[in-house]
């Protein structure tokens, strides 16, 4: 451990169900909370599946790859204004009542996609839900950390985790009961609106994370809640630590209250925080992670999935693993240390990224070749690019699937749809005609032998990047800020998670088109071996430490290479070099 402070030792996960169990206010206001979790999964989940009605709803969705992407990245844009607006909200409202306002444009967003009569209105819905996500994404984990004993807080803050890869799995159970219902996708999109107004009235009920309440005066209201939390013998204790924190900003910094940008990076325990805060976040994101949860459909047709309802189901399976993997962070959390889980973490994604890459390398260089002649049903429908081909010997599925006037589609053959199909234009009387000959249609991926590793490649991805990657950054962001800058930061960090998202969100479809999903995952693999090495070198250890205490440890040390201390000694925070 760094800083001489107590270990979370290997009982901590029991510890947290003791407390919970003795204490059951504290589990009342992580699940209260954390519900804003589950929104941010439900509403970035739902799209994946829901994407593929909306393109049989509105054909300049299905023909515009922008289009695709807009729909799905919209709410990420909207995530980054919310996230952004958030830290200045949670600083100035309180956590409580930025939560509030987050469920109340989950609410309307959801409204608005469910009623949208075209691309445009769903597009708006998309970016109001996204600004609750951005609000959510970054207020959840902070009010459940300073509303959380030391000791389980990384458990508690994990909770947050479960619900939201649990609003994910949510999405996907939702998408696969709504398949066969009239309305489809507007159903999948609208239900979010019920969990909003359920967090909505629990919230009203619960009180302001007493340390916001602290710093802003309200002495009193503080202590009573943080009585509730912890133990007679420790909320002296707390409460002297909180005041002595507050003290100490108000002597450095002024009681103004006021930010300070150019202060905020001039502080070298806040720009230190910064440095590990916002670099999870970027990373967490460029390691690939959304295109998994987006585009899972899309990624299993990739892999020669042809069914819409088949790649749901196969989705379904990867987005349980995820809602696995939050609970065995939640057992490791506090046992381990953020550090380890990360490293283990991004070990296995750069594996699984590279078994994904050589998996679908395989598939587009092994596609099934294309018929020299069309059947009498499909003779008028031939793909133009293979009629007038001069050479046609050296095409197949996957060199049809990229003709682009019109696009094409392929269709396999009825005995074995590995065998030579033939090349069409994709439209919907071609792909009605196909299926009405038991033949499979494919337009985004072909048949292959291994197209079913993929899956296999996807279930370790997210099984690796679960309990580390997909917990951890938001749980430092919640815990490695001095309390002073602790929305503002968090809303930084939570804005640059946002920015990355978008940024992936919006490429993904593009690069798989101009580089191939091969070279995608490959690029993935890369920058995670980069993550991996930011974490070794940038990344401090905050497991069981005071939230009042991560503070001088910031101050005494910035690089961390050393980071498989046992968890069985104290060490003195005065052995630190300063760096």
């Amino acid at each position: 451990m760094e800083g001489a402070i107590h270990v979370a030792d290997t009982s901590a996960f029991r510890d947290c169900f003791s407390l919970a169990w003795k204490n059951p206010y504290i589990l009342r206001l992580a699940f209260s909370a954390g519900i804003g979790g589950l929104l941010f999964g439900y509403d970035t989940g739902v799209i994946s599946g829901a994407l593929l009605y909306i393109r049989d709803d509105f054909e300049d969705v299905d023909r515009k790859t922008y289009l695709q992407e807009m729909i799905v990245s919209m709410a990420v844009a909207g995530a980054i204004v919310g996230a952004a607006i958030g830290g200045w909200l949670n600083d100035r409202f309180g956590r409580r009542n930025t939560l509030l306002i987050a469920d109340v444009l989950f609410f309307v967003g959801a409204v608005i996609m469910a009623a949208a009569n075209g691309p445009p209105v769903l597009i708006v819905g998309r970016v109001c839900v996204g600004l609750g996500v951005g609000m959510a994404s970054m207020t959840s984990p902070l009010y459940i950390s300073e509303a959380s004993p030391a000791k389980i807080r990384g458990a508690l803050v994990s909770t947050n985790g479960f619900l939201t890869t649990g609003g994910q799995f949510l999405s996907y159970l939702i998408n696969l009961a709504f398949t066969k219902a009239p309305g489809t996708w507007r159903w999948m999109l609208g239900v979010a609106g019920l969990p909003a107004l359920i967090q909505f009235v629990l919230m009203l009920l619960l009180p302001e994370s007493p340390r916001w309440l602290y710093r802003k005066g309200r002495e009193e209201e503080a202590k009573a809640i943080l009585r509730k939390i912890y133990s007679e013998n420790e909320v002296e204790e707390e409460i002297h630590a909180l005041k002595e924190s507050i003290e100490a900003e108000i002597e450095a910094t002024g009681s103004s209250g006021k930010i300070s940008y150019v202060e905020l990076f001039k502080t070298k325990t806040v720009r230190r925080g910064l440095v590990a805060g916002v670099g999870l976040q970027v990373f967490q994101q460029f390691v690939g992670i959304n295109t998994v949860m987006y585009y899972s459909p899309t990624i299993v047709q990739l892999a020669g999935i042809a069914s819409n309802r088949t790649a749901l189901l196969l989705s379904l399976i990867t987005s349980g693993l995820n809602a696995l993997g939050s609970i065995v962070s939640i057992y490791f959390i506090d046992r381990t240390g953020r550090k380890k889980l990360l490293i283990i973490s991004l070990c296995g994604v750069i594996l699984s990224l590279g078994l994904l890459s050589g998996i679908f390398h395989d598939t587009s260089t092994h596609s099934p070749s294309v018929m020299p002649t069309a059947t009498s049903q499909f003779k008028n429908f031939t793909c133009p690019d293979y009629s007038s081909a001069v050479n046609t010997n050296g095409w197949s599925c996957m060199k049809c699937l990229k003709a682009s006037s019109p696009s094409c589609g392929f269709c396999a053959a009825s005995t074995n749809k590995l065998w030579p199909g033939e090349c069409l234009i994709s439209n919907d009387p071609v792909k009605d005609m196909c299926h009405g000959q038991d033949r499979l249609w494919y337009t985004r991926g072909c048949p292959s032998k291994t197209g079913w590793l993929a899956l296999v490649g996807l279930a370790l991805y997210i099984i690796f990047f679960s309990p580390g990657m997909g917990t951890v950054p938001w749980i430092v962001n919640s815990e490695i800020y001095p309390l002073r800058y602790r929305g503002i930061c968090g809303g930084i960090a939570a804005t640059a998670n946002w920015i990355s998202n978008l940024i992936v969100a919006q490429t993904f479809l593009t690069l798989t088109t101009v580089i191939g999903t091969s070279w995608t995952f490959l690029l993935f693999g890369v920058i995670s071996v980069v993550a991996l090495l930011f974490v070794l070198i940038c990344v401090p250890e905050t497991k069981g430490l005071p939230i009042e205490e991560v503070e001088k440890m910031l101050e005494l040390r910035s690089l961390h290479y050393k980071f498989w201390e046992g968890s069985s000694q104290t060490v003195d925070k005065n052995q630190y070099p300063r760096n």
